[in-house]
């Protein structure tokens, strides 16, 4: 039975939305590799969520397709799907993946969709087409299919049964807790073909061809994610499944401030808790210079970097955990806490370079919705995204905090230092910040926090006859010239002088 694809199927061709290591290229009907690579993807060692295979595109010797794709004839699509059949009914335990057969550029094309399996580890004969039968487990490498060995195999076997909780069957619902419209939305935003057949399906049906929804006919069960994605109150299913924005006007120890909490399904509550952050805690300062034309303009907290750090805790939180993801706003900072923090295998170290690739990932689900709907680009990249944008802001770099225990994960992203204060103020609102005279001796300042590196920079100002935002302007200034730079926490830490003149 042949069905469309749950996504975009020329995004998938040109790896816009799933990465070229979770896409297999194959020119023609070859059943021994592509066998394989079909059990790789079933294997799933590293939870990415399992891959497609396209039967009828070629591609370069980079991995890249080559457009027009050399297609299929008409008159071998029934025989290659009768002998698909019987080929995977060699894998064991019994795995088959969903198949949709596509005509692009009048070419026809065979997509095999190949999720992570419920009952891994899977094994194939080396050679499907032999008499004789050498079974042998599998897994991806990058781009690549090999075999299992050694310590691979002992991990691969050690996986028996473990399925990432968000691609988990929920026994607490049922195929009715889907909503049809949460699905149909889905799938017209994303552009799938599905869209226009899903009217006309169930509740079960089209989650079936989504794959939110497995099990035997008189057993179907929803699986986690779709009730995530797909039902509009999934904290009854998952409490705590919320974002919390909360502003400090007066910092953390002052007695007011003002708390929003957003609910409902995932994508919609990440959308909606960052246009309520944009709209009223962003703002754009614009410095005008009387020595040139062009203005410096830049960001109290830049939204690239903000969406980067909420969209990381909505794909890599735990749903288990019963804590909500909470965004702090303050005038000095904006800080995005979520529970539990990053696999063990990745060290802070590289972490705070931006250098941190999961070892396997805990949400292999929620990734790709997140990737369909442009809310995340794709694996290890939101680290290294937020410190560029940070750093092209002219901000501080940010701070990633977690514990011995990886049991919370924090990410602190400064305000900038001459960004004017953090009043409720939307973001169409620019603000034009009057030119203050500079602080013409910076090595006055390097000269007194060398002697006393516990000063602060309001001390520093009092002491010289400045404003405090002039001295922060010199600061920010010195910082980027690499002359000085603060070491240690917020509080308790010391300034360290790296160059006087």
């Amino acid at each position: 039975m042949t069905s469309k694809l749950p996504i975009n199927l020329k995004d998938l061709l040109h790896q816009r939305k799933v990465e070229g290591e979770r896409i297999e290229y194959k020119t023609g009907w070859n059943p021994d590799p592509i066998m394989r690579t079909l059990c790789a993807f079933a294997n799933d060692f590293e939870n990415l969520g399992g891959g497609y295979m396209v039967i009828g595109q070629d591609c370069d010797e980079t991995g890249m397709p080559v457009f027009p794709p050399k297609g299929l004839p008409d008159n071998q699509l029934d025989r290659i799907q009768r002998e698909l059949l019987g080929f995977c009914n060699q894998i064991q335990p019994s795995y088959f993946p969903m198949l949709s057969v596509e005509r692009f550029e009048d070419r026809n094309l065979i997509i095999l969709w190949a999720p992570g399996g419920q009952n891994r580890p899977y094994k194939v004969p080396r050679s499907v087409t032999a008499r004789k039968k050498d079974y042998r487990y599998y897994i991806r490498r990058y781009s690549s299919t090999v075999e299992a060995r050694a310590d691979d195999e002992q991990e691969l076997i050690s996986l028996t049964a473990r399925v990432p909780f968000d691609d988990r069957f929920n026994q607490t619902a049922g195929t009715n807790d889907l909503s049809l419209r949460l699905m149909e939305e889905f799938l017209r935003e994303v552009g799938s073909d599905l869209a226009n057949e899903s009217r006309e399906l169930s509740a079960e049906a089209l989650g079936r061809q989504m794959n939110v929804v497995s099990g035997p006919t008189e057993a179907a069960l929803p699986k986690n994610v779709g009730l995530l994605f797909f039902n509009d109150h999934p904290e009854q299913f998952f409490p705590a499944t919320q974002i919390d924005v909360v502003w400090f006007p007066e910092g953390p120890g002052g007695d007011r401030f003002d708390e929003k909490t957003f609910t409902g399904p995932l994508a919609r509550i990440t959308r909606d808790a960052l246009s309520h952050i944009q709209a009223n805690y962003l703002k754009q300062t614009v410095v005008k210079h009387p020595d040139r034309a062009e203005a410096e303009r830049f960001w109290n907290y830049p939204y690239v970097a903000i969406e980067e750090a909420v969209v990381n805790a909505v794909y890599h939180r735990s749903y288990e955990i019963r804590e909500p993801i909470e965004v702090r706003i303050t005038p000095e900072d904006l800080v995005v806490l979520s529970f539990p923090g990053p696999d063990r295998s990745i060290r802070l170290k590289d972490l705070k370079q931006g250098n941190a690739v999961s070892r396997r990932y805990r949400n292999r689900r929620i990734g790709e919705f997140l990737k369909e709907l442009d809310l995340t680009e794709g694996r290890s990249t939101g680290i290294s995204k937020i410190l560029k944008v940070m750093k092209g802001n002219g901000s501080l770099p940010p701070e990633f905090e977690t514990d011995d225990d990886r049991s919370y994960f924090l990410i602190r992203l400064p305000v900038h230092l001459e960004a004017e204060g953090s009043e409720k103020t939307p973001v169409e609102t620019p603000v034009e910040t009057p030119v203050e005279t500079p602080v013409e001796t910076p090595d006055q300042i390097l000269s007194m926090l060398d002697e006393n590196p516990e000063m602060t920079l309001a001390e520093v100002a009092l002491k010289i006859g400045k404003s405090l935002r002039a001295v922060e302007r010199a600061y920010s200034k010195l910082v980027k010239a690499g002359r000085l730079r603060f070491v240690g926490p917020k509080k308790g830490g010391h300034w360290e002088v790296k160059e006087k003149t």
